[in-house]
């Protein structure tokens, strides 16, 4: 009776087995159970140079992560306060990284939380914009880090005096309200005093006096320089339809001002910087790195360049190893 009854159960969980095997599911590959990272990205105001970084960015996490992520791109339309209200929500909503597109939208990641990992980009110069007195290329300690769109303020100078060699007086024009624009304006400044130029700053509040500002400038002096200023950028058109004009060519800080308004430039890849921020999203989610270790990266490639239209209506020779702006 025994042998019988292990016979019986022997047969019954081969019976079980095959009906197991016949029956079962294929195994989920691990893309299928890969979990979904979630990607707030907050972009300061529609602008060709932001939103080429914001580009950079979401292409960078749709190759590295595949299907296996959901970004959500808001656009403060040049509001700081509503950069607080965006990343306030993507901070309820618990996602899993903030992407800051413009130093307002970083301050207001930061403001908002200190736990979820941030990157910023389109950002000149990150102890400015986080007031961190001892800033070394980490923000060590903060759960913050990204890519800056500051081309080198030396070779700004450079491309001004190789430009304009003779002339006396420069003008620097930018938004009193962005801290980054203050930064790179006092950086450069002892640069181009060093070259023998007088410099003389300019600074406007918002876009509502722009024209006169701009005004000003140009009749004070032989050649203006706009830093990466983003309401500069905005407003490029009013500012080209005053120094045009007048004859004052206009050094900018990068190149979709500079195709609105300038002569020349020293000027980055938007792009590229957003996608080094992409890869660095991907660094933090997937491969565990700490936000707050990591360093603040810099565009590689840098370009001269020179607004075509600009340039002839001034009667400006443009020295060879500049390229024509698009």
């Amino acid at each position: 009776m025994k042998k019988v009854l292990a016979i019986l159960c022997a047969l019954t969980m081969i019976f079980a087995l095959c009906a197991c095997g016949e029956s079962a599911a294929p195994a989920a590959s691990s893309a299928d159970s890969a979990e979904v990272a979630h990607i707030g990205v907050c972009q300061l105001v529609q602008h060709p140079a932001l939103d080429k970084a914001t580009e950079g960015f979401v292409t960078a996490l749709k190759d590295q992560f595949g299907d296996q992520v959901v970004i959500d791109v808001q656009n403060a339309a040049g509001d700081p306060a509503t950069c607080s209200t965006i990343v306030n929500t993507f901070v309820s909503d618990e996602v899993d990284l903030i992407m800051a597109n413009a130093t307002p939208a970083l301050q207001a990641a930061q403001a908002a939380t200190n736990v979820i990992p941030i990157l910023g980009t389109s950002i000149t110069d990150y102890g400015v914009a986080l007031g961190l007195d001892d800033f070394n290329g980490k923000t060590t300690g903060i759960n913050v880090s990204g890519t800056s769109d500051m081309a080198p303020m030396d070779g700004q100078a450079e491309v001004l005096h190789e430009l304009f060699p003779d002339a006396a007086n420069v003008g620097i024009l930018y938004c009193s309200a962005e801290a980054n624009s203050k930064f790179q304006v006092e950086t450069i400044t002892p640069l181009l005093e060093g070259l023998g130029y007088n410099v003389t700053a300019y600074t406007f509040a918002d876009s509502n006096d722009v024209a006169a500002v701009t005004a000003t400038a140009c009749d004070e002096n032989d050649v203006l320089y706009i830093p990466t200023d983003n309401t500069a950028a905005n407003c490029a058109e009013a500012i080209n339809n005053v120094a045009l004009p007048a004859g004052v060519p206009i050094i900018c800080g990068e190149e979709n001002l500079c195709a609105g308004c300038g002569v020349a430039t020293l000027s980055i890849s938007y792009y590229d910087i957003g996608y080094a921020a992409g890869l660095m999203a991907y660094e933090i989610l997937v491969d565990g790195a700490d936000v707050s270790s990591m360093d603040i990266q810099y565009a590689i490639d840098i370009t001269k360049e020179y607004n075509a239209a600009n340039c002839e209506a001034l009667n400006i020779t443009v020295p060879d190893g500049y390229v024509a702006i698009a």
